[in-house]
């Protein structure tokens, strides 16, 4: 079969060749001729642009607009920002108003008091935070206040204590107090498991230098020292320890402060070893946010907060004077402190600082 090829005026658009066939021709077979059409390049009939190209068309858009009503055109006009204005015009309303009348929102959760107000350098002799001594034995139906599994703890030490070294400046304004106070640890007591007696230390002073600490609060400060004399003694004790500190005998892992403990009427915060080891039920294993809790619960109480709060409403955070280590439920609390807390059924979240949105 015999090809005849020519080029193409359409070279770099398609293929480099263009053929066709002659139906007409005779002979050794169809013989592909080149039609005189390709030689033209392609054009469309009519130039869509051109001012002239065919009748003028109404113009729709306009007829649509004078059809509108005028807030239909406003919200095509201006689009989102149409349904945007007029919440922006009541806002700016509304902080004209308080501007001018001085009224405002309520103040956030975060500047009301927690507990108050404290008795400041009211000097008392109550340990505060042990278990009622009514309460002969451990309530088995409350099992929050069960001490969950976990590491190895002593039992009892040597009923003596040794500083940690360090000291540290103040933290906070300490418009009302100034609180000193040192770290201990009981003498006979393992610390190697969590960081030494430096890491309990660490833990008691980053906490207390927290913003959402009781210095958020510009009437506390607080300075870590190593003096003989501190307000008040941070000191991590053994159970058994804790027990006669405590002045309490049944078998419920607590802590407590003692405004007045031993033959020095020392100023002490025990903390349970046992506790700091393994945390508490209400916390859900988080045994790091515990001892946040658990620091600046008795410490709270060293300061002046002597009083246990209750759950204010359901699924709050628990307010940091609540007795968490035992339940963060009113009921079960009521059982350790009947004349603070109403077994209302209200149910809150655990929550380790006193101000914790600060």
């Amino acid at each position: 079969m015999a090809w005849a090829w020519q080029e193409s005026g359409l070279q770099g658009l398609c293929d480099p060749w263009v053929v066709t066939y002659d139906p007409g021709h005779r002979g050794g077979g169809r013989v592909p001729v080149l039609r005189d059409e390709w030689r033209e390049p392609l054009r469309a009939e009519r130039d869509p642009l051109a001012s002239d190209s065919g009748r003028v068309r109404s113009n729709r858009d306009r007829r649509r607009w004078r059809k509108q009503t005028w807030l239909g055109r406003f919200v095509s006009t201006f689009g989102w920002r149409a349904y945007a204005l007029p919440a922006l015009v009541a806002l700016t309303a509304v902080v004209m108003y308080q501007t001018v009348t001085g009224t405002s929102a309520p103040a956030a959760s975060s500047q009301e008091p927690v507990q108050g107000p404290p008795t400041i350098d009211a000097k008392s002799t109550a340990i505060i935070g042990a278990p009622p001594r009514g309460l002969t034995e451990f309530d088995v139906n409350l099992p929050t206040g069960i001490l969950p599994d976990g590491g190895p703890f002593t039992e009892a030490g040597a009923r003596t204590w040794h500083v940690v070294p360090g000291a540290g400046p103040q933290v906070g304004e300490g418009t009302t107090k100034v609180f000193t106070y040192t770290v201990e640890v009981e003498d006979g007591i393992d610390t190697t498991s969590y960081g030494g007696d430096g890491g309990f230390a660490r833990m008691v002073s980053e906490t207390l230098d927290n913003p959402k600490g009781w210095t958020h609060d510009p009437k506390f400060a607080f300075i870590r020292t190593g003096a003989d004399d501190p307000d008040f003694r941070v000191s991590l004790t053994s159970p058994i320890t804790v027990r006669e500190g405590c002045g309490y005998n049944i078998a419920l892992e607590s802590s407590c402060y003692n405004p007045s403990y031993g033959p020095d009427a020392q100023d002490r915060v025990f903390i349970n070893e046992a506790r700091w080891v393994r945390g508490a039920v209400p916390f859900q294993g988080d045994v790091g946010s515990y001892r946040q809790y658990l620091i600046n619960h008795e410490v709270g109480h060293a300061i002046g907060y002597h009083s246990h709060e209750q759950c204010p409403k359901n699924d709050a955070l628990a307010p940091v004077m609540m007795q968490q280590t035992f339940s963060t439920t009113n009921d079960d609390a009521a059982k350790f402190d009947a004349h603070t807390v109403e077994a209302d059924g209200k149910v809150c979240k655990p929550n380790p600082w006193p101000y914790p949105i600060a």
